[in-house]
């Protein structure tokens, strides 16, 4: 017993280590690893100590388990990497939610006492609104569902009427042990998966990086609550682990959204409101003539721009444009300018959206900053360039009250001396407040695909360098 205790704490201390070394872009893999060999270990531990299967069914499970884990890495693409994430803690969840639902059928059940009915009960709501809710989400991502915000009519209520419903029943059938534990973890099962529906189908595009972070640190939850039902401190553990490293970066990403939890997944789709005279009005609807020879005029600025920082948005994700990024990175350098790329928290489909698409390219971790660390360096640099964000540049969110992304915190490419902007069209982003930038004078919009845009960029500086012979 005293054995099996200290591999549990070692494996338990492998998955936090594993979670700690993900913070950080250098040590990324080797916590992805980790974290995946003390899994590997706490599944063969528990089975082992328990005797819950035999040799053969673990190894066949662990066979069937890697063959589709390999299949979906390798068939995934970087771009799809959101609904991904998203399907894997649904997954979670329903793992979790029909273990404790097992018990509930299996010999346990039918001796099941007050504490049985609660961890049970909650255990199966839990996993089930993580399931419901992360296959609706991942449906959104991947185009499945409509990726915008769904509201129904009394939405606020609805939502918050069968959640009621979910606590009172799972509070009065445990204390009462209505119609015995199978009926009641059945009805909680059903009651849970609408939940998770209702509540994610409203949540729009942009705040995804908040749903997935929120849903991952559910499916922790699920688990830890799972271990309480089959009595595994391990799983207990590593559950807690998983949901409070969750609900820090749900936390993180909001703040960096300048949104509440509650206001993400309870308020309407916010219709923006006209500022007068603030230059940020909704809708998109100006009429600009476009500079004479914008490609070339951008051609020149980069040519001899000696600071460049890059600000990467969900329309390079889009364009698949990062490999171009890096490549126009690259040849900036080989003039002698300093490149640097710019991250912020929620810019993308989910949290280190960018960096993942960035490393995918080849960019050293080294040359990617968060908005903390480089947004005061944005005014001394020569150009700051833009490759298809929007609601993350958007000066509105410091100019103009009133909008939806009114006060959150963005990174201030508008302060760059230059800005180039590669963007498909100049209409808002995701928010529906229009940009001021991209009409700003010492800006510079190139609209069109992002990876096209970047490759004419590349083509104009590798010219000019043969006609200056250097």
């Amino acid at each position: 017993m005293q054995s099996t205790t200290i591999l549990y704490l070692i494996v338990a201390a492998a998955v936090l280590m594993g979670i700690r070394l993900l913070s950080s872009p250098r040590y990324a893999w080797t916590g992805n690893v980790l974290g995946a060999v003390a899994i590997l270990a706490a599944i063969i531990l528990v089975t082992a100590q328990q005797q819950l299967l035999t040799t053969a069914s673990v190894l066949i499970a662990l066979a069937i388990g890697s063959v589709v884990g390999g299949a979906l890495a390798i068939q995934v693409k970087m771009i799809q990497m959101p609904q991904l994430v998203a399907l894997l803690n649904g997954c979670g969840g329903a793992a979790s939610g029909l273990i404790a639902l097992s018990e509930a059928f299996g010999p346990n059940g039918v001796t099941a006492t007050l504490g049985t009915f609660a961890v049970t009960g909650l255990a199966v709501s839990v996993g089930a609104f993580t399931f419901s809710g992360s296959m609706v989400a991942a449906g959104k991502l991947h185009g499945v569902f409509n990726e915008r915000a769904v509201i129904l009519p009394r939405h606020s209520w609805l939502a918050i009427a069968i959640g009621a419903v979910v606590v009172v029943y799972w509070a009065l059938g445990a204390a009462l042990q209505l119609n015995g534990i199978v009926l009641y973890t059945i009805v909680l099962l059903l009651l849970a998966l609408a939940y998770g529906v209702v509540v994610t189908i409203r949540i729009g595009g942009a705040d995804m990086p908040v749903v997935i972070t929120f849903l991952n640190a559910a499916s922790g939850v699920a688990a830890s609550l799972c271990g309480f039902v089959t009595d595994n401190a391990l799983l207990v553990a590593c559950g807690a682990m998983v949901g409070a490293s969750g609900v820090l970066l749900s936390h993180k990403m909001c703040k960096a959204m300048n949104r509440s939890l509650k206001a993400v997944f309870l308020s309407f789709e916010a219709a923006p409101a006209e500022t007068a005279g603030s230059g940020a009005v909704c809708g998109g609807s100006r009429v600009v003539e476009e500079k004479a020879d914008a490609l070339g005029l951008s051609v020149g600025l980069l040519q001899g721009a000696k600071d460049v920082i890059i600000v990467p948005g969900y329309g390079m994700a889009v364009s698949q444009a990062q490999f171009k990024v890096w490549e126009l990175a690259q040849a900036l350098e080989a003039r002698g300018a300093r490149v640097r790329f710019a991250i912020h928290p929620v810019a993308g489909r989910m949290p280190g959206h960018m960096n993942v698409l960035l490393a995918e390219a080849g960019v050293p971790y080294e040359k990617l900053f968060e908005m903390d660390a480089i947004n005061d360096d944005f005014k001394a640099s020569d150009v700051g360039l833009i490759v298809g964000a929007c609601d993350v540049v958007n000066p509105a969110a410091i100019d103009v009250p009133g909008t939806p992304i009114s006060g959150m915190p963005i990174l201030k490419a508008f302060e760059s001396k230059n800005v180039v902007i590669c963007k498909r069209t100049r209409k808002p982003g995701y928010s529906g407040v229009e940009n001021p930038l991209f009409y700003d004078d010492r800006a510079i919009f190139l609209p069109g695909d992002a990876a096209g845009t970047l490759e004419t960029l590349i083509d104009g500086l590798h010219e000019r360098k043969e006609s200056t012979g250097g």
